[in-house]
């Protein structure tokens, strides 16, 4: 099955209702560990994709993927700008070697994944969207061979469980690393959305499906 880039504009409306939906939780949890601004800067970087929705539908999906790292970097700023920007670049660069279906998409993934992983400087068990991003790219790996509904509940509960094991860990990135102990008990904000980003758009392609 390949995916085309006109489901740009479902996915960006279901990832924007979904993060408003649960933007009270965020940045309490941000608050609590953070710099209380993640939510704010995300819906920022959102709504300027959702502005450019049309447009990225009618590109390649290299090309809608670079835009929309781009677009993520200038208009969210901070590291959560940077770190996204990076994500979908490395996708789009990926992307531009094949047609984007459910067996390459993994690939272009991974390779966004661990461009996050360089930039950051970070691993998994670090207290940071890397716990819910690596648990997902490896569970689109593990289940390629599955159909699709399959692989996508796969890829939801990965993230979720992913997202879920931030809150006993200790931080050693961002300011939440400044906290110590105190950091436990708190589920990582970047983890979250990162979270409710993907089951979005895998709520999206199910539904499509």
């Amino acid at each position: 099955m390949s995916i085309s880039p006109q489901s740009i504009p479902a996915f960006l409306e279901a990832i924007s209702q979904d993060i408003e939906a649960n933007a009270e939780e965020v940045t309490a949890l941000d608050q609590a560990i953070g710099d209380g601004d993640h939510v704010t800067n995300l819906q920022r970087g959102l709504a300027a994709l959702q502005e450019q929705s049309a447009e990225l539908s009618e590109m390649n999906w290299s090309a809608a993927l670079m835009k929309i790292g781009m677009t993520l970097m200038s208009t969210m700023g901070g590291a959560s700008g940077s770190l996204y920007g990076s994500l979908f670049m490395a996708m789009g660069k990926k992307a531009k070697e094949t047609e984007v279906n459910k067996e390459s998409f993994a690939a272009a993934f991974r390779a966004g994944v661990e461009s996050v992983k360089a930039r950051g400087k970070a691993d998994l068990g670090e207290k940071t969207m890397l716990d819910t991003l690596i648990p997902a790219v490896e569970s689109l790996e593990q289940n390629n061979a599955s159909d699709l509904p399959a692989q996508l509940d796969a890829l939801k509960k990965a993230a979720y469980d992913g997202m879920l094991s931030t809150k006993d860990m200790l931080a050693t990135k961002g300011r939440a690393s400044f906290l110590g102990e105190r950091a436990r008990g708190h589920i990582d904000a970047g983890a979250r959305t990162s979270q409710l980003m993907i089951c979005a758009v895998a709520e999206v392609l199910q539904e499509t499906e």
